[in-house]
């Protein structure tokens, strides 16, 4: 069965965000609600999500385009157009009487062999179809999104003994193909996998924060990064989700959980949490929540509650010991005895044994288990990983953390008694193995359509390697570059080894992909390599980087074989240049990219003027009506004198002088980054499998690229930009320096001193970005950018 058309009954936050990452997928989805009583406007609901859908910030749509795939009704008027949709996914309130109406007016409209699905995370799959009838029971199975669900890519998926198998593999198939979801298989037990261990740690978490009076600054430091868990750590994350929903969870909990369970005997109302959420304290949907910031003239400082007395204080940045030793094993952080080990210790302790406990009861294997906590709630590391994280040299870290219950008195779960002293996970060759819960081992298989370059790399040596880089041998006659520098940064290592991978991929191979496993492709260039350099005084040493990159960028461009990028996350500066001088490229859907160089008040420096410039002629160039007529192909050498350059110069300069950052693959793609041979994946883990089948695929018949000339118009656009610039000067749009930057860029996409009878080759272009970014690197105004954002990570406005 294949889906082509979605229905969605509900259109609350949860509803309308899932039909709107269904429209990401270029799906046709049918929005639904209620017509609520006396209301003018019969589907005001689902009216008014469509328009808080167009708000919404984070973006709930990759692009304005997608809101096409969107149609909206209500439950009365409408409800016959579910004999359409080929799945039917119910997102309306957590109420058994509520939703089981719902399902029955579902049936009675549905066409036959459709899937239905809930949203739910706290009812039982089996009380949900009870006395529904008919197949309802076959095509029914729980479908858990995570919110907002453009973003956060775990998906629980429960089924029952009578949920049809094609129905589920569907499902499963199009939420991890279609919409980029990590799908996990739980048991129908309450909450879950993810919600259920995550709940358990931030209530245990805050338990012991206002039993031992510990700063939640404290709490978050140690209980964030230390541990691989986001720098929100505890009560950051609270704020985030909302501390009006905490009661809620727990009350649902509470009224489906064994009685004896963990969670029941832990959970107690605090009486300043509950006086917070009366005051409207809610965290940052609200006035505040255990953080708040207040204004104080232009400034904002930051403040945390005191949950002993209930005030608010001036935030701290605590500097914990112990937390500077969370990157190595866990034994050896727990070995320095602080204020945030003390803390945490407890806290951690009874969340993996509460875990272990459950192996075997929410989901059949350890592995399903880490991977609902990593998609769920961005763990680096699962619960059963974390374990592994003790190890030491001489014991693992199942028998370290053992060891440690022991010493506490703690009753060792089953399955840490199963493993014998044996980690929970151990590589072999090549293959990665998992302890069941039987006490065996067993290999995780290998998918050839999903995968990442982890699995690629175990057992095997690099072609060729230096310390800001590698090349891979990644099967079937293709390589893969990886970045394996500080944050991606693009030094002169990394430089140097791209042009030596094009020639050990021109001997023995037929394509490259340019891609790593991080969640953020590059940030660009190592700035700190230039501000030494121009601290130094060598502007020799600068320009030369500057064509060292000029040189490895148009090497991957005129290869003799083609080049693909698979970015995903941030692809800045230098990493954005990357991608323009590729082939094609792969783009994970969640790609934030653009030249971001005048932040640092520089002009892009290896190739990004020269190609964002080239990108909008040939876009200026195909749509006009004259290059229609010479038969569906342009050449450059046409009479090209005759274009109106001034829009692509604009349309450059707007970019590369705004430092315009993409909020989506979907926006590369308009923004030129991603050209008309390029795709978007939606899965993660698909990304490199789906760059390896287009550069196979373009290997074919592959022939390199031709350079052409261009023409510019010079200094006749640069008059008109300039009037412009200092317009928005003194308005004080934009700052003293903002102005020398921006007439910089503006020389260089005007093609400097030319007109537009001259031809300006694609060299000319890159000498022009060289000596424009030489020149700017040596004023004090840039050399203050790179040091402020060195030590800040933020742009100076200078």
């Amino acid at each position: 069965m294949e889906i082509k058309k979605i229905a969605v009954i509900g259109s609350g936050v949860m509803g309308s965000g899932i039909a709107a990452h269904i429209a990401n997928s270029n799906t046709n989805v049918l929005l639904l609600d209620i017509v609520p009583k006396d209301a003018k406007s019969r589907n005001v609901l689902t009216e008014t999500a469509l328009e808080k859908l167009q708000k919404a910030d984070p973006a709930a749509l990759t692009s304005p385009k997608k809101l096409k795939y969107i149609q909206i009704g209500n439950l009365e008027d409408d409800i016959s157009k579910l004999k359409d949709c080929d799945w039917i996914i119910e997102v309306v309130l957590e109420d058994l009487a509520i939703k089981q109406a719902t399902y029955k007016k579902i049936n009675e409209n549905r066409k036959k062999g459709s899937i239905v699905s809930s949203n739910t995370s706290t009812i039982p799959l089996e009380k949900l179809t009870a006395g529904i009838g008919g197949d309802f029971e076959k095509d029914f199975l729980i479908t858990h999104f995570f919110n907002p669900p453009r973003y956060m890519k775990l998906l629980e998926l429960v089924t029952s003994s009578k949920t049809r198998a094609d129905a589920k593999e569907t499902v499963k198939n199009f939420c991890d193909v279609k919409l980029g979801k990590g799908v996990v298989e739980c048991k129908d037990s309450p909450g879950f996998i993810a919600n259920r261990i995550g709940t358990f740690w931030l209530t245990r978490a805050v338990n012991e924060t206002v039993a031992t009076k510990t700063r939640i600054e404290v709490v978050d430091a140690i209980m964030g990064k230390p541990l691989g868990i986001p720098k929100t750590g505890v009560f950051g994350l609270i704020d985030l989700i909302g501390l009006d929903l905490m009661p809620l969870i727990a009350k649902s909990f509470s009224a489906t959980l064994p009685a004896d369970d963990e969670f029941n005997k832990i959970f107690t109302n605090h009486a300043t949490i509950a006086k917070m959420i009366a005051e409207g304290y809610t965290g940052r949907k609200g006035k505040g929540g255990f953080y708040k910031l207040e204004k104080n003239g232009a400034k904002k400082e930051k403040f945390s509650i005191d949950l002993t007395t209930g005030n608010y204080l001036p935030s701290i940045k605590p500097r914990l010991a112990s937390a500077e030793m969370g990157k190595g094993s866990l034994a050896d952080m727990f070995a320095v005895s602080d204020e945030g080990t003390r803390f945490a210790w407890p806290v951690l302790r009874d969340t993996l044994v509460y875990t272990a406990n459950l192996a075997g009861k929410i989901a059949d294997e350890i592995k399903d288990i880490d991977e609902a906590m990593k998609l769920g709630y961005n763990w680096k590391f699962g619960p059963f990983e974390l374990m592994d994280k003790f190890a030491t040299k001489e014991k693992s870290g199942v028998q370290v953390f053992a060891e440690m219950l022991a010493r506490d008195g703690v009753a060792i779960p089953a399955i840490i008694k199963n493993a014998n002293n044996q980690p929970f996970y151990k590589i072999e060759g090549k293959e990665k193995k998992y302890l069941t819960t039987q006490g065996t081992y067993k290999a995780i298989a290998f998918d050839p359509n999903a995968f990442m370059l982890e699995e690629i790399k175990r057992g095997s040596k690099p072609i060729i390697k230096n310390g800001s880089a590698a090349l891979w041998d990644i099967g079937d006659g293709v390589t893969c570059f990886e970045f394996t520098s500080k944050m991606n940064s693009l030094d002169p290592n990394t430089l140097e080894l791209v042009v030596k991978a094009v020639e050990e991929t021109k001997k023995n191979y037929k394509a490259m992909i340019m891609y790593n496993d991080s969640d953020n492709f590059s940030v660009g260039a190592n700035i700190g390599v230039l501000l030494f350099a121009a601290n130094t005084a060598a502007w020799k040493e600068i320009d030369g980087i500057i064509k060292q990159g000029h040189d490895a960028y148009m090497g991957l461009k005129y290869a003799p074989f083609p080049v693909i990028g698979a970015p995903s996350g941030l692809c800045l500066g230098g990493g954005c240049e990357m991608m323009l001088h590729c082939d094609a490229v792969q783009a994970h859907v969640e790609l934030y990219t653009g030249l971001v160089e005048v932040g640092v008040g520089l002009v892009p420096g290896w190739g990004g003027c020269k190609e964002f410039i080239y990108r909008q002629l040939k876009k200026r160039a195909e749509s006009d009506m004259w290059a229609a007529k010479l038969g569906g192909w342009f050449k450059w050498l046409s009479p090209i004198k005759t274009l109106n350059t001034m829009p692509p110069v604009i349309e450059s300069m707007t970019n590369i002088s705004t430092a315009k950052v993409s909020r989506s693959a979907e926006e590369a793609k308009s923004m030129l980054v991603l050209n008309d041979k390029s795709g978007i994946t939606m899965n993660r883990k698909r990304l490199l499998a789906d760059a390896k089948r287009k550069a196979l695929e373009m290997a074919k018949d592959y022939q390199p690229p031709v350079t052409y000339p261009i023409n510019l118009p010079g200094k006749t656009a640069r008059t008109a930009i300039e009037m412009k610039i200092r317009e928005m000067r003194k308005t004080n749009q934009i700052t003293e320096y903002d102005v020398t930057v921006s007439q910089a860029c503006a020389f260089v996409l005007s093609g400097g001193n030319t007109d537009i009878t001259k031809e300006i080759t694609e060299q000319q272009m890159i000498d022009l970005e060289r000596e424009t970014f030489v020149e700017l690197v040596k004023n004090k105004g840039t050399l203050d950018r790179i040091e402020h954002m060195l030590e800040t990570g933020k742009p100076l406005r200078n």
